[in-house]
């Protein structure tokens, strides 16, 4: 038998409860990992309430991303053996499968080689693939662009800092107050700008010497990307790829700005071995050449301490990634 955590009403953490499940057997196509850690995402926790970007179908489990070895091996898969090292990525739907649990079957295909501990590399694939798909893949952003990044001190936010340092952008991190600021410096931010203090537009403009943003990297969308739009220059882009707020973005239609609004999912991307492996690659060379530390925040010891690890992921309380050693 394994622990797996489930849940059969949407919810706040207290819904989410561990049991007992015969051990998973692969089918073809597929693996069982032996999970060591658990990456925990923003996109779980509206999974749980019902509120994610697909309907989720009750009884359901949760978890995009893990760290483990593989126990055991489906009909057709070659790449893998028993023992590898892994760590799993965002590439199927929750609906289908899961990894909250200590062992998880998964799809082959969602499964890159783990040169790293399993906290590191239950950290590092979501937030980094998401910047590489938003950011690097369709050429948004370029060396010495100015970029806005929302919601900077989640594990995503702070990858995308880290990728543009890399590439010789200017990462400018925005936060509600400035009891953030000094980790963001630390984590890689050029300039912190606390939105609830500051305002946002006349910031933007003075760091960039008036010219304006290049690119904006924004979790939240809602009314807040009409404001946004004000700081961004002639032919600049937005880039939306999360829906914090639950509210629909606005384009403003009244002024007409020269920009671009660009939204996309990780999915394309992960489900597509060759786009996969080349934004495998790139994250693999920076984590080699020291560029990509994943910052994690804290770590949950047990599947016992879920539904704590979900009320501390919504508490919005932390830099960087939670994660769930089951």
């Amino acid at each position: 038998m394994t622990k797996v955590v489930r849940f059969t009403e949407f919810g706040g953490p207290g819904v989410l409860s561990v049991v007992d499940e015969p051990d998973p057997t692969p089918g073809p196509g597929e693996a069982v990992v032996d999970v060591e850690a658990i990456g925990l995402n923003r996109a779980e926790s509206m999974f749980r309430t019902g509120t994610y970007i697909e309907p989720t179908r009750l009884p359901a489990g949760l978890g995009y991303e893990a760290a483990g070895t593989v126990a055991a091996l489906g009909e057709g898969v070659e790449r893998w053996s028993v023992g590898d090292p892994v760590s799993v990525v965002p590439a199927f739907s929750m609906n289908d499968y899961t990894v909250y649990a200590q062992k998880a079957v998964v799809p082959a295909r969602a499964m890159v080689p783990r040169p790293v501990d399993a906290v590191t590399g239950a950290a590092v694939w979501m937030p980094f693939l998401v910047a590489y798909a938003g950011l690097l893949e369709p050429g948004v952003l370029r060396p010495a662009d100015t970029m806005l990044v929302t919601a900077a001190s989640s594990s995503v936010g702070l990858a995308a800092m880290a990728v543009a340092n890399r590439i010789g952008a200017v990462p400018i991190a925005t936060s509600r107050t400035h009891a953030k600021a000094g980790r963001l410096i630390e984590a890689g931010a050029a300039q912190v700008i606390a939105t609830g203090e500051e305002d946002l537009v006349a910031r933007c403009r003075e760091i960039t010497g008036g010219r304006g943003l290049d690119v904006v990297f924004d979790a939240v969308a809602g009314p807040g990307v009409e404001t946004m739009a004000g700081a961004v220059r002639p032919g600049g882009t937005i880039v939306i790829h999360g829906r914090l707020s639950g509210e629909p973005a606005v384009f403003p239609t009244e002024t007409l700005p020269d920009l671009v609004m660009r939204s996309f999912t990780l999915f394309a991307m992960a489900k597509d071995p060759e786009r996969l492996r080349r934004a495998a690659a790139f994250i693999s060379a920076g984590l080699a050449a020291g560029d990509f530390a994943p910052q994690v925040d804290r770590v949950f010891e047990g599947l016992d301490s879920v539904v704590e690890a979900h009320e501390y992921l919504e508490s919005n309380a932390q830099v960087g990634k939670i994660v769930l050693k089951p």
